[in-house]
């Protein structure tokens, strides 16, 4: 049987530190990012005003948009442990998955939203937001970790944190900018 060294609470305390300073400044980046983000939505608060409806799927529209985006970044982040990668094909693939997701997930949405609601506006904005959201979380997913990657730094670190941040803000930027147009009047 193989022997298994305990390890010790001082070994973790030593790098404690190190993994805060390594961890750290990409949640500032995103905490500063989401406050903007915050600011900006609060911009939309006529429209809000006017569909109260619309803050009921806010938390749908940003937890679509990071799931399909982690999965295309934890699968890009292992492809590129592993070596060569045809950056531009593997772009076109994830292009299409959020393609075909979007198109799926947003007319589903839109018709329980529809059925639920009885508002064309307040459907066609959500299956708008997500068809939109969905097609492009994976090339964020994806490009994020490239450039990180290229940059020398370890995108394991800094592009779920980051990713996730620029997924959120721009999907409320979309959502809230669709349901300007569509909801205005």
């Amino acid at each position: 049987m193989k022997s298994v060294k305990p390890v010790l609470i001082d070994e973790i305390l030593d790098h404690l530190p190190h993994l805060i300073r390594l961890r750290l400044p990409w949640l500032l980046l995103g905490l500063l990012i989401a406050f903007f983000s915050t600011i900006f939505v609060s911009r939309f608060e006529e429209v809000i005003s006017k569909n109260i409806s619309l803050a009921f799927f806010l938390p749908m529209i940003v937890y679509m948009s990071d799931a399909v985006g982690t999965q295309s970044e934890t699968i890009f982040v292992r492809k590129l442990q592993m070596g060569k990668l045809d950056l531009k094909k593997y772009l076109l693939m994830e292009f299409q998955i959020g393609l075909f997701m979007g198109i799926i997930l947003g007319v589903s949405i839109a018709g329980a939203a529809y059925l639920w609601l009885k508002s064309v506006p307040v459907a066609m904005t959500v299956g708008w937001a997500m068809f939109v959201n969905i097609l492009i979380a994976p090339t964020i997913a994806v490009v994020i970790p490239e450039v990180l990657y290229k940059k020398h730094s370890d995108p394991a670190l800094g592009a779920g944190p980051f990713s996730t941040v620029i997924q959120d803000t721009l999907s409320l930027v979309i959502y809230f900018l669709l349901a300007f147009f569509i909801i205005r009047n």
